[in-house]
């Protein structure tokens, strides 16, 4: 067999069956072996930025690295946004770059580039494979270097005759180590702190946002009155009713000093300690409190559950009932659109255990709170800040969860950059409903502009900041890709497109004007 196939059949033996891919001339031997070799899905999208993302999505949800298949340096250079966003969500994934044959190189033809370069800032491992008969034990390396908790991206260049050559061999993906629980000392501390009488924060990061871990921070936080807290960029959360509440950080740093002025010692369990998006004249730039004693519980390569439970019990809390999320019932409003009116019925219409992608930026800063008392759900957003995140996000968590409904929630201008994801879901079927909350703005960059002191806007700048004139057409544009799309203008049509996408088989779209 040539190098190729025994790298697709490395990673299918290793339980890696999905690869998103966007493929060029180097990679062609890969994509051949895809039809000699079962139980390899591979879906395509159109810009490298969706295959990343997709690989990003398909890992929150399984833990499982997906693959990417990319092409040469230009290729890998388009997906990198959102390889960073992947990267600061730790999440597992194995980019597979094909590269020019190695006597080729020598020529610098016109794709020739430093795959290296372009991959390093992103990859926890990263090789070039220098022969068939290495490949498959490559491929396998790759695999347990990105399972590594708490997740990372393996990079392996794979030269187009090394792919192509006879002689490879299927390698045996090793198994990754697991978690491990923090020190002894870190626990103790933790608990100290806790019952020292003063007012405590938590902030849960990881697989901390999720099942028996997020159960025992319950019980801490209603044995000990602390209070939870999830940084803003938060890979995944568990959330609804029945479910244990957290808070998320505001984005905005005059409202993220305001709700942590009160809180002279915080609790760090797989997240780190949270600091302001960006610098501001005379503003800090760490947004707890001067003088507030942040203790790191575990790190997010630790067993996060482990650490919880640990603390639960040296406090007495392994048997506290944690507070719960319960059932909000109010009825959905109608006329205008306002921002509480669009977060109520998105709070009424989330389907059972649906999976929420959030990158609604400044539209959608009431949806957590007008969701907490929904039903239980899973909520993803934007972890890294390079927007252009939740199109290809959805496309990689329907892949990953064909039996629940993602409803993918979007600002225009984030969508405008990886919008040829439509065409992915329409292509593979995928049960994705997608809102578009359409201002013609970008209107994170104007509070922004405030923000930084740059003083009053003219003309010029305002321009920078407004992408209407010509306003953008969703409907006409999502249609083009196969995407059946309609326009809500008021909560009345909002509410009926809603409610009707979420019920349809395959992914739909609403376009609502704000």
């Amino acid at each position: 067999m040539n190098g190729a196939e025994s790298l697709v059949r490395t990673f299918v033996g290793g339980g890696v069956n999905v690869c998103f891919a966007n493929p060029g001339t180097s990679e062609m031997h890969f994509v051949a072996a895809l039809d000699r070799v079962e139980g390899m899905r591979c879906v395509l999208g159109l810009f490298e930025g969706v295959v990343t993302g997709a690989a990003d999505g398909y890992a929150r949800m399984t833990g499982n690295p997906a693959l990417t298949l990319l092409h040469l340096a230009p290729g890998l250079g388009n997906g990198l946004a959102n390889l960073h966003n992947a990267s600061r969500a730790h999440s597992p994934i194995v980019n597979v770059i094909g590269d020019h044959a190695t006597y080729h190189k020598q020529y610098d033809a016109p794709l020739n580039g430093d795959i290296e370069a372009v991959a390093r800032p992103y990859s926890k491992w990263l090789r070039t494979s220098t022969g068939a008969a290495d490949i498959g034990r490559d491929g396998a390396e790759a695999v347990a270097a990105a399972r590594t908790p708490p997740g990372q991206i393996a990079t392996l260049i794979l030269p187009a005759d090394t792919a192509w050559s006879e002689g490879g061999e299927v390698a045996k993906v090793p198994s990754p180590p697991l978690p491990q629980p923090p020190p002894e000392e870190a626990v103790d501390t933790a608990a100290r702190l806790l019952r020292n009488g003063r007012p405590t924060a938590i902030l849960l990061g990881g697989a901390a946002l999720r099942g028996d871990a997020l159960l025992s921070a319950g019980r801490i936080a209603a044995a000990c009155g602390a209070t939870l807290f999830a940084s803003y960029s938060v890979a995944r959360m568990e959330r609804g009713v029945g479910r244990v509440a957290v808070e998320r950080i505001p984005y905005v740093i005059d409202q993220a000093l305001a709700r942590l002025a009160g809180f002279p010692q915080m609790i760090l369990v797989g997240a780190p300690p949270p600091v302001a998006f960006f610098a501001y004249p005379e503003k800090p730039s760490v947004v707890t409190p001067a003088g507030c004693e942040i203790h790191r519980l575990a790190e997010p390569q630790h067993d996060l559950a482990a650490a919880l439970a640990a603390v639960a019990e040296a406090v007495g809390a392994a048997r506290t009932p944690p507070v719960l999320s319960e059932r909000a019932s109010t009825a959905p409003p109608t006329g205008k659109v306002t921002l509480p009116g669009l977060a109520a019925v998105i709070a009424a219409l989330i389907p059972e255990d649906a999976i929420v992608i959030d990158e609604s930026v400044t539209s959608g800063r009431g949806l957590l709170p007008a969701t907490s008392g929904s039903v239980p759900h899973d909520w993803l957003v934007n972890t890294g800040g390079s927007i252009g995140i939740a199109l290809p996000l959805a496309v990689g968590a329907a892949v990953a969860c064909p039996d629940r409904r993602v409803l993918c929630l979007e600002a225009d201008g984030s969508g405008m950059y990886t919008l040829q994801a439509l065409w992915t879901m329409a292509r593979e079927g995928l049960n994705v409903t997608t809102v578009v909350f359409a201002n013609r703005s970008y209107n994170i960059l104007k509070s922004e502009l405030a923000n930084v002191g740059a003083g009053n806007p003219g003309r010029k700048a305002l321009d920078m900041l407004e992408i209407g004139h010509p306003d953008l057409d969703w409907c006409r544009l999502t249609t083009g890709m196969g995407v059946p799309a309609s326009l809500a203008t008021d909560l009345d049509s909002f509410h009926a497109a809603l409610a009707k996408g979420l019920r349809t088989d395959g992914p739909t779209l609403i376009e609502l004007v704000l």
